[in-house]
């Protein structure tokens, strides 16, 4: 991309590893360790400009400033810190177009939500960011832009990534996959603990499959009914319930990997006791993991709702009575809209509708 003020092209050094690094150093006449030094500042500790980075000479971040090198060019639109310690950031790259990335500190480790691309084209009829249509696929660059940027405003360590932002990542394999790589090889995440979800892409799982990389990998699948998981998914009327389990069966067996089935419960839509029995058929014999998630209510016509605990704890018992490994997805952040797509329609741009972006700083959260 280009500044406003200047022809002169903007080059991230995010997204590139250390290989490439040192040829950039080469080529503005440094020596090679000048490019290991970068990537240590980029990908160990999260720079977030080369003004940061003392040990380089002044003179080498000179020339990189002079050569249009900056060390990423996402722009902070929003940050909100909510009440339970979940922070959450609007990024653009200057073009407007914002995403989503969330950071989730626990007690036992901090994890993070990132996006794959801008908006959805799969228009699930449940997903505020499905409701707010598609514009592009995010690239490598600004995928790792967003671990960085959220390990900015860290103070402990990100040692968990899961692919559950805005977009639906197997329609980016070609930034998502070198993303994961980098993520993996330059900044030192273990890929088992890198999940990416899906709704249910069967040649993309196969290609996954293929790579055998072992990730860990999340089907969207709300519901065992074709029936009912078409009103709720349209991809279902391309790959039916039926075949994509399959596809996760033949995932498993390609690559020895436990996979989760996404679950999200609407009241009296697809919490039946029927459904649950279904379910639990329907995996039999696959190590994987149920993760029940009750809706969050997002504004569309179909007036659905979110189930009663009972309801819940019924669905559940149905499904551990048949020795279904399932958890609940613990909440959090609904005080600062961190629910996928929510804060992204708050404002104005592709996919805002409310106040006008401005940038921000990165500042750790008080």
């Amino acid at each position: 991309m280009r500044t406003a003020d200047s022809d002169k092209e903007v080059r991230p050094l995010v997204g590139l590893r250390t290989a490439e690094l040192r040829q950039i150093a080469i080529g503005l006449g440094e020596r090679a360790f000048r490019g290991d030094q970068l990537a240590k500042w980029i990908y160990s500790k999260a720079s977030t400009s080369l003004e940061q980075m003392h040990d380089l000479p002044i003179a080498f971040r000179d020339r990189l400033t002079s050569e249009g090198f900056v060390v990423s060019d996402l722009i902070v639109a929003d940050h909100r810190h909510s009440s339970d310690d979940v922070d959450k950031l609007l990024l653009h790259n200057g073009d407007g177009q914002v995403f989503e990335s969330v950071l989730l500190p626990y007690a036992d480790r901090v994890s993070c939500c990132l996006s794959s691309q801008i908006g959805c084209p799969m228009a699930c009829t449940f997903c505020a960011t499905g409701l707010g249509g598609f514009d592009r696929n995010l690239s490598t660059c600004e995928i790792v832009g967003q671990y960085l940027a959220l390990q900015s405003i860290s103070k402990r360590r990100i040692g968990h990534v899961v692919f559950m932002g805005m977009g639906e990542p197997l329609l980016n394999l070609k930034s998502l996959l070198p993303a994961i790589e980098i993520l993996h090889e330059e900044i030192g995440l273990s890929l088992r603990h890198i999940t990416v979800s899906t709704v249910g892409l069967v040649p993309q799982i196969r290609e996954l499959a293929r790579l055998k990389m072992p990730i860990h990998l999340a089907l969207s699948l709300h519901s065992p009914l074709d029936e009912i998981r078409g009103r709720l998914m349209p991809v279902n009327h391309k790959w039916p319930v039926a075949e994509v389990v399959q596809t996760m069966r033949d995932y498993h067996r390609a690559t020895g990997r436990k996979v989760t089935f996404e679950y999200l419960l609407i009241d009296q839509m697809n919490d039946t006791p029927e459904q649950a029995r279904l379910l639990a058929e329907l995996v039999k014999g696959l190590p994987c993991v149920v993760n029940l998630i009750p809706f969050n209510y997002v504004d569309t016509e179909n007036g659905w709702k979110r189930p009663s605990r009972d309801r819940v704890r019924a669905f559940r018992a149905i499904l551990e009575s048949r020795k279904v490994n399932v958890t609940e997805r613990v909440e959090r952040g609904h005080d600062i809209a961190a629910a996928c797509g929510q804060l992204a329609g708050q404002h104005t741009g592709r996919f805002g509708r409310g106040r006008p972006l401005s940038p921000l700083p990165l500042a750790p959260s008080s």
